[in-house]
């Protein structure tokens, strides 16, 4: 065993997802206060500069997984090779980011290696050579601290989405970079991606800084328009509740909340939206929450930074003008 601390640097199509980078730097003092080293797992395809980046991001040294089989992200060949990773090197820790993908194979591996896991963390520090998580948890009412008893390790955590601050760059450092072998080869691997459609013209739900959504206040489909006018003006995101994706309103895509995505923006405007418990599980961590709805009972109003009562379709058309005039 080691005190080595070892991070999975997300990335489609030789673009790092900036969730890795951010897991990058909440690992970086982790891995000082162990006295250990901080290694970076990239697996992919014609990755080779992606380990440089992850040593100027601040890693002290990356393993390369460079193979064709792990082209596109398939749960059963990334899981084998970081499997393998772990089983050879012994790191006390192993983090990931909390993305879609990372929910999927964080706890397979974890499965895979017999440890524990603790996900989607707001926090994490080094104990006594231990990793100690914080995560939300029951629509972030109350915040838990997890510890690993026991001798397994690696102790290993996910992390959430724009918590953790992303490293500067520094262009100057170096570092060593290993090479390793994938370890399933492709007739080994069950599944095949056939088709891959990237959504064009958005901006990304879960890594936005602005987020403006709607629930069922909006009325119907078309009341998303004005809403969708502001997000644009904040240089933002659309999002929604599930009574709206339910209703058929929008795209499953937008939804926020316990069974949607879980965000954490700088600034979340939820108009028309009542605060259900669910929805709050979702955003209730944004820095700053502005409530625009006509119930000045509205639960949304008790988390929220600010609140306007008031008809939307008349407060955000106003916003947008003022911020369109600003910005």
């Amino acid at each position: 065993m080691t005190d080595n601390v070892f991070v999975w640097v997300e990335q489609t199509g030789g673009v790092a997802d900036p969730i890795a980078w951010e897991v990058i730097g909440a690992a970086r003092p982790v891995a000082a206060a162990l006295g250990g080293t901080l290694t970076a797992c990239v697996l992919g395809n014609g990755v080779d500069s992606l380990a440089q980046a992850a040593i100027q991001r601040g890693a002290d040294m990356a393993i390369l997984v460079n193979d064709a089989s792990l082209a596109s992200y398939r749960l059963e060949a990334y899981a084998a090779s970081l499997v393998g990773l772990v089983q050879q090197h012994q790191p006390a820790i192993f983090l990931m980011g909390a993305s879609n993908r990372g929910r999927e194979l964080a706890p397979y591996v974890a499965a895979r290696l017999g440890v524990g896991l603790a996900a989607d963390c707001t926090e994490i520090n080094a104990d006594g050579g231990a990793l100690v998580a914080t995560r939300p948890a029951l629509a972030g009412n109350v915040v838990a601290q997890i510890t690993y008893p026991g001798p397994q390790r690696p102790h290993m955590a996910t992390l959430r989405r724009r918590a953790f601050s992303p490293p500067v760059l520094d262009a100057g450092r170096s570092g060593q970079v290993i090479i390793a072998d994938a370890a399933l080869p492709e007739e080994a691997i069950i599944t095949q991606v056939v088709e891959s459609i990237a959504q064009v013209g958005t901006v990304n739900l879960a890594s936005a800084r602005v987020v403006v959504a709607g629930g069922r206040g909006v009325g119907g489909p078309e009341g998303f328009a004005p809403l969708r006018a502001l997000a644009d003006a904040l240089g933002g995101a659309l999002g929604a509740s599930r009574a709206t994706v339910d209703a058929g309103w929008i795209p499953y895509a937008y939804q926020i909340g316990q069974t949607g995505k879980t965000i954490q923006p700088d600034l979340y405007i939820a108009a028309g939206i009542s605060g259900a418990i669910q929805h709050l599980a979702g955003m209730s961590t944004a820095k700053v929450i502005v409530a625009i709805n006509k119930d000045p009972e509205a639960p949304i109003f008790k988390v929220a930074t600010y609140g306007i009562v008031g008809d939307l379709f008349k407060i955000v058309p106003a916003l947008t003008e003022a911020f369109r005039q600003v910005l």
